[in-house]
């Protein structure tokens, strides 16, 4: 089961030194921090996970390494200070310097040995989503060939970078409009210092933000007063280059088009929040399965103590969260195994779709880390509400990762519009429904699933026809409801394919027929919500939408007392689980929190 979840045989390349890495002392919880320590400690929590890699460029160009780390690094101390800088530092800053032309002939020691830390600065207080569109501006200087970096008022001031002193200096790569004579060449990035051992640099500011729950960084407003930059500060490549004679080359004639390419970078960080919100929602379950085991409350017999997992009302819910647990591991494992084969030649459309698959996971994946979180640290009780038994900043670091590399609910707005007509799912019917036996078979409920991904995409599409050719605004307003939801299916859909594929790779067969019975019980469940179309098409019958809830019962009898198994293939390394009291049998008591106060 670990070896499925792990990546086989790349399992010690990808995850065995940052298991061994959090395992560590030093990244236990640590009461009684402020706000400040805390983003302090990051960065140092940073520099070791620098001194653990072979190369710091070795890990930005590895997209399996660098989504591990944040898988494992989301678990410490509520994960949201060591993965924000670590994915910043690593793949958002020194992965765009690497993936730009004369990576090669900079000199990159500086960032690749953390005497100074990357930073990236894309959005702006008035653009986020559409950051096509900001303002900040990077105009070709005639006299001395560089560029002028700055802030035109205050909307276009850069939010909410990790920009201060803390953690030493810094330097960034920075998103500004390049212009030229005049001339409005699009947004390319610059690579601009911002500070040094001394403190910000010339016509740099920067402004802390308030405190942010669930990431203790340190997050900042950030401007420029006609900061100036040497000539190879622009990152160039094929999109474009800018020649001697101040004229833009490029391969893209459309300047949104140089811009998305120019931060291609936002596609593997979408992957590295999909890995860290899997890392978290698998800790939050280990934790909560063991305080379930372990918490014994009153039975129906007088004097009688029974653990709380005993429970169906309580281990019901922890059960489906682990079925999709596993769909969200196995679905984040397809998605980067398919983006790493865009190094050996994808084409222009397969790399597109591939950009919106992961865009389409990250949002599924991360909004159930939410759900799956605070259904954890609930079914903990108040016990989960203290910092110490790593629960309660789970869901809130999930926050951010829901936000981060774009608003899950625009990109699947964008995937909605694109999979709208570009999309054609299969259209074989799942055939007649037979009896209520043939929704123990996964294979057939996932028929069932793409079925109603079929339903909803010819929902929206005729809504789409209906609107007023007059009103685009009002024609898709009438659509996007349907539009969505067929994302969502689709989102689900690509999760049990990932899961049965991992089903049968399983070479034990006690493994497999256990993976398939939690896939069976992660599709019962998706399906509920579609059986009265299924049923309206003929796909279900009466009977079986009436037999649904005895069969999920059934399996969730039959794999209660797996749990503990289950989870125990998440491969947690014991001191982790050792430094969480209500994770340990016999510590839950008032000297385990009066120490963890002291």
């Amino acid at each position: 089961m670990t070896r499925l979840l792990f990546d086989g045989e790349d399992r010690d390349h990808v995850h065995t030194r940052w298991r061994g890495l959090i395992a560590r002392e030093t990244f236990r919880h640590r009461p009684g921090l402020d706000s400040a320590e805390r983003a302090a400690l990051s960065y140092e929590w940073l520099r070791m996970v620098n001194d653990t890699v072979q190369g710091a460029e070795q890990l930005a160009d590895d997209p399996g390494l660098l989504a591990g780390l944040h898988e494992w690094a989301a678990i410490v101390d509520g994960g949201g200070g060591l993965c924000t800088v670590a994915s910043i530092h690593y793949n958002l800053f020194l992965g765009s310097l690497l993936d730009h032309e004369g990576a090669e002939s900079r000199d990159l020691s500086d960032f690749t040995t953390l005497r100074r830390t990357g930073t990236f600065l894309c959005t702006e207080l008035e653009h986020g989503n559409d950051a096509w569109a900001l303002e900040t501006t990077a105009e070709l200087d005639p006299v001395t060939g560089g560029f002028i970096l700055n802030t035109p008022h205050a909307g276009a001031q850069k939010f909410m970078p990790n920009t201060s002193m803390t953690g030493g200096p810094k330097s960034a790569v920075v998103a500004a409009r390049l212009l030229v004579d005049g001339r409005d060449e699009g947004v390319f990035l610059f690579l601009t210092p911002l500070s040094d051992e001394r403190g910000l640099l010339p016509g740099v500011r920067v402004r802390r933000l308030p405190l942010r729950t669930g990431a203790p960084v340190d997050h900042c407003l950030t401007a420029f007063e006609h900061v100036l930059l040497p000539r190879d500060a622009l990152l160039e490549s094929a999109h474009g280059r800018l020649g001697a004679d101040g004229r833009l080359r490029s391969s893209l004639g459309n300047r949104r088009k140089r811009f998305l390419q120019s931060i291609g970078r936002v596609t593997m960080g979408k992957l590295c929040m999909s890995a860290a919100a899997v890392g978290a929602t698998r800790a939050a379950l280990a934790i909560a399965v063991r305080y379930g085991d372990q918490r014994q409350v009153s039975g129906p017999r007088a004097g009688e103590r029974i653990p709380v997992n005993a429970h169906r009302s309580h281990h019901g819910r922890l059960l489906k969260g682990l079925a999709t647990a596993y769909a969200m591991t196995f679905l984040h494992r397809s998605m980067l195994a398919r983006w790493t084969e865009q190094h050996t030649g994808l084409d222009a459309g397969q790399r597109a779709e591939t950009e919106r698959l992961i865009a389409v996971a990250k949002s599924w994946i991360t909004w159930q880390a939410r759900d799956i979180t605070i259904e954890c640290r609930e079914r903990c009780g108040a016990q989960g509400l203290f910092a110490v038994n790593g629960l309660s900043e789970f869901p809130q670091y999930v926050e951010g990762t829901i936000t981060a590399e774009g608003d899950n609910l625009v990109i699947w707005v964008k995937a909605a519009a694109e999979m709208l007509f570009e999309h054609q799912p299969p259209r074989t019917a799942p055939g007649s429904p037979g009896g209520t036996a043939r929704l123990t078979d996964p294979r057939h409920v996932r028929e069932l699933l793409a079925g109603a991904e079929v339903i909803w995409q010819d929902r929206a599409r005729a809504a789409l026809r209906r609107g007023p050719s007059g009103d685009p605004v009002e024609r898709w307003n009438g659509a996007s409801s349907a539009a969505l939801e067929m994302v969502s299916v689709h989102a689900r859909l690509r999760a049990a394919d990932a899961f049965l594929d991992a089903a049968d790779r399983a070479k034990d067969p006690g493994a497999r027929a256990l993976l398939e019975k939690l896939c069976l019980l992660f599709l019962l469940d998706q399906i509920g919500e579609h059986t009265g179309d299924l049923l309206a098409d003929g796909h279900l019958s009466g009977e079986q939408v009436r037999a649904l809830p005895e069969l999920l019962d059934d399996l969730l009898r039959e794999l209660a007392p797996r749990m503990t198994e289950l989870v125990e293939a998440f491969d947690l390394p014991a001191a982790y689980l050792d430094g969480i009291p209500l994770a340990n049998s016999g510590r839950i008591s008032l000297a385990d929190y009066s120490t963890a106060a002291e």
